[in-house]
């Protein structure tokens, strides 16, 4: 997506679940049902959600809710065990490995009247989140740090 991304306030949710995120390493991600989800070391999974809103849970609950066919959770279950178990070395069948090293460092928060961005920094390995209101589009691209 293009487009003159303007510098957003995160409201006081975004905020907590952000600072939770902040020294977790995500392992890796995938999208379902217009919302994208980052499995982190620490056993938890943050949800962004087109808007930009988001939500921190432990795995186990986070697949529980997910609105998909239990194949697909089970799956997505199986790939969130290997990346647990073996990092970015991992075969996956539904989750993208995440860049090695994505030790979240800070999160920046843009938005324009199309969609929202968020940049997932890292010193090694970044991701740029960003999302189409009208379409629900969400696409996640790994960066490489400079």
């Amino acid at each position: 997506m293009t487009g003159d991304w303007l510098p957003a306030e995160t409201n006081t949710h975004q905020d907590h679940v952000i600072a939770h995120v902040l020294g977790a390493t995500v392992l890796g991600y995938f999208r379902a049902d217009e919302t994208a989800h980052f499995m982190l070391d620490i056993g938890f999974i943050w949800s962004i959600l087109l808007d930009g809103e988001m939500g921190l849970v432990p795995q186990r609950m986070a697949f529980a809710e997910l609105p998909l066919s239990a194949d697909e959770r089970a799956t997505i279950s199986a790939d969130a065990e290997a990346l647990h178990e073996h990092g970015a070395a991992a075969t996956l069948a539904r989750v993208t490995a995440a860049p090695a090293e994505c030790l979240i460092t800070a999160v920046e928060f843009y938005t324009n009247e199309r969609g929202r961005r968020l940049l997932l920094l890292s010193a090694d390995a970044s991701l740029c989140v960003e999302t189409e209101l009208a379409t629900g589009t969400i696409t996640i691209t790994p960066l490489r740090a400079a």
